[in-house]
């Protein structure tokens, strides 16, 4: 089959661009003609449930990457900004007060000092009251009026912006979480491969199910045919006189029940169809018709299968069972992780801030060193240097908890009890898997065994069925006779689609227990080399 028919009746099941989200697609009014093939691949794409086992692997994957996070740079950048509406004088109730009132005494001495000390007889040591006076009078000449307020250390706005880079050193806790991580990706890889096999075996069985039950439709058919045959038969008897009446009624009642088996069948028919396209993921209302005929290529092909080599391949090929023995890894690494918790976290960080303290009120009073009676001043702007100094820190950060009374070493017990389940669920299932497969090939050669007894019974009841007929055209057997042959016929159809059936669905089950099953494209379906087989 092409890929690009595969490809084209996916388009034709999808929905369009921006009609439809997908998981209401739209139904085309063409019929899809379908082999087991395109439908094998088309479940494959469409099918709910194996979409959601391949969204876990996917959300599997991303908990890796989650894990591997945390052994990588972890970078921060955060700011903030306060606006002070009242500040607390952080000298309040202390003598430090005191100092700051001081500090104009220390101006004084020190002008009196060069006072006296100099070679000007103008210049001569004054009072502190005039030297505070002069002071005053020379800001107010130069138009300088100083800012007054309870707490001198206020400032109304801070802004403060930082980047922090903070990279792990050492921890176990990480490096277990990302092995564990990376155990969980695979569990649901396998899981999602079982759930492909599971679904190709399901898709076979409803296949040859739609198929058998459009065959018991047209068997069903084919006897409503000869029974009206065999009643306008009866019929042109009866008015000759050859038959009696009852004969007719009789043929008339069966042909009635039979109409009526015809319509049951016709609707188990419609309703295997409705279960086959719910499988494949496509809408009810698209119709489909199946390409395809119940045959049997090769009955013997697993007759000669050994259990203990078929039991051999299942636990080489069960991806279910690889699954559960990477649970058991997976809670091994669990116990580590909790385990863990007793050794310490090593990292190195580095921080880069800049601290902004703007006040509202950015005139400064400038004095000149030479004269402390002559003043200027000076606006500074929002960003000036005087407000934003920057700040960098570099170190080494361990965290280590000495003591978590007994909860870790509880925790690594508990996480033991869980290794110990996990390896039993996975002993049980390995007993699990050999009744499995026991119980597949018992089906599969009772199957068989059906089938070639089926077979035959098909070649004796078209033979009867025949003889039947030619008695009849000649006279010498009844329509009665003729009837009882076509029934046996019909039920013995009915029995060998049955049995081609039952073996078609045994041969997929065995082939889902011993793993046998792959995608489309890459189906092996091996032909087992057993060693009984040489011998």
């Amino acid at each position: 089959m092409s890929r690009w028919k595969i490809i084209g009746l996916l388009l034709l099941l999808a929905p369009g661009v921006g009609a439809q989200p997908l998981l209401e697609p739209k139904p085309s009014e063409q019929p899809v003609v379908l082999t087991l093939e395109e439908a094998i691949q088309i479940a494959l794409v469409q099918n709910r449930a194996l979409q959601r086992a391949r969204l876990d692997v996917e959300n599997a994957g991303a908990q890796v990457r989650e894990a591997w996070g945390q052994v990588l740079p972890q970078v921060n950048l955060s700011a903030d900004y306060t606006r002070n509406l009242k500040s607390p004088n952080p000298f309040a109730g202390s003598s430090a007060g005191s100092l700051f009132n001081s500090l104009g005494f220390v101006d004084w001495l020190a002008y009196n000092e060069r006072a006296r000390t100099d070679d000007d007889p103008d210049t001569e040591p004054i009072s502190f009251g005039e030297f505070v006076d002069r002071q005053q009078q020379a800001l107010q000449d130069a138009g300088i009026r100083l800012r007054t307020g309870d707490n001198p250390f206020a400032v109304d706005n801070r802004f403060t912006a930082g980047i922090t880079v903070e990279q792990t050193l050492f921890s176990k806790t990480a490096f277990a979480a990302i092995k564990g991580a990376e155990i969980l990706k695979e569990i649901n890889r396998r899981g999602a491969t079982r759930q492909e096999q599971l679904l190709i075996d399901q898709v076979r069985r409803a296949f040859y199910g739609a198929l058998l039950a459009q065959e018991q439709v047209r068997v069903m058919a084919q006897s409503v045919e000869r029974t009206r045959e065999t009643l306008q038969e009866t019929i042109r008897r009866v008015a000759q006189g050859v038959a009696p009446q009852f004969q007719r009624l009789s043929a008339e009642v069966e042909l009635a029940n039979l109409e009526t088996q015809l319509i049951q069948a016709q609707n188990q028919a419609a309703q295997a169809l409705d279960q086959f396209k719910l499988l494949l993921g496509i809408p009810i209302e698209q119709p489909v018709r199946l390409r395809g005929t119940l045959t049997v290529t090769d009955p013997g092909r697993y007759h000669q299968v050994a259990l203990d080599d078929a039991v051999a391949l299942a636990l080489e090929r069960r991806p279910d069972l690889e699954q559960l023995r990477l649970q058991v890894k997976l809670r091994e690494v669990d116990r580590e992780l909790a385990k863990a918790a007793r050794y310490p976290r090593l990292s190195a960080f580095a921080s880069f801030s800049y601290i902004g303290n703007v006040p509202d009120y950015r005139t400064i009073m400038l004095s000149d060193p030479n004269d402390p009676f002559k003043f200027s001043q000076r606006t500074n702007d929002f960003f000036s240097s005087d407000y934003w100094n920057p700040s960098v820190n570099v170190g080494l950060r361990l965290t280590w908890t000495i003591f978590s009374g007994f909860q870790t070493s509880a925790r690594v017990q508990q996480r033991q009890i869980a290794v110990k389940q996990a390896e039993l669920q996975y002993l049980e299932q390995l007993e699990q898997v050999r009744l499995e497969v026991l119980q597949a090939m018992r089906d599969l050669e009772a199957a068989r065994k059906r089938l070639v007894s089926q077979e035959r019974n098909v070649e004796r009841a078209e033979l009867n069925y025949e003889h039947a007929r030619i008695r009849l055209r000649e006279g010498v057997a009844s329509p009665l006779e003729e009837r009882e042959a076509s029934q046996q016929l019909d039920q013995s159809r009915l029995n060998y689609l049955q049995a081609v059936y039952d073996y078609l669905a045994a041969q997929s089950a065995f082939e889902a227990a011993v793993g046998l099953i792959a995608s489309p494209g890459q189906e092996d379906r091996i032909t087992l080399t057993l060693r009984n087989e040489s011998r």
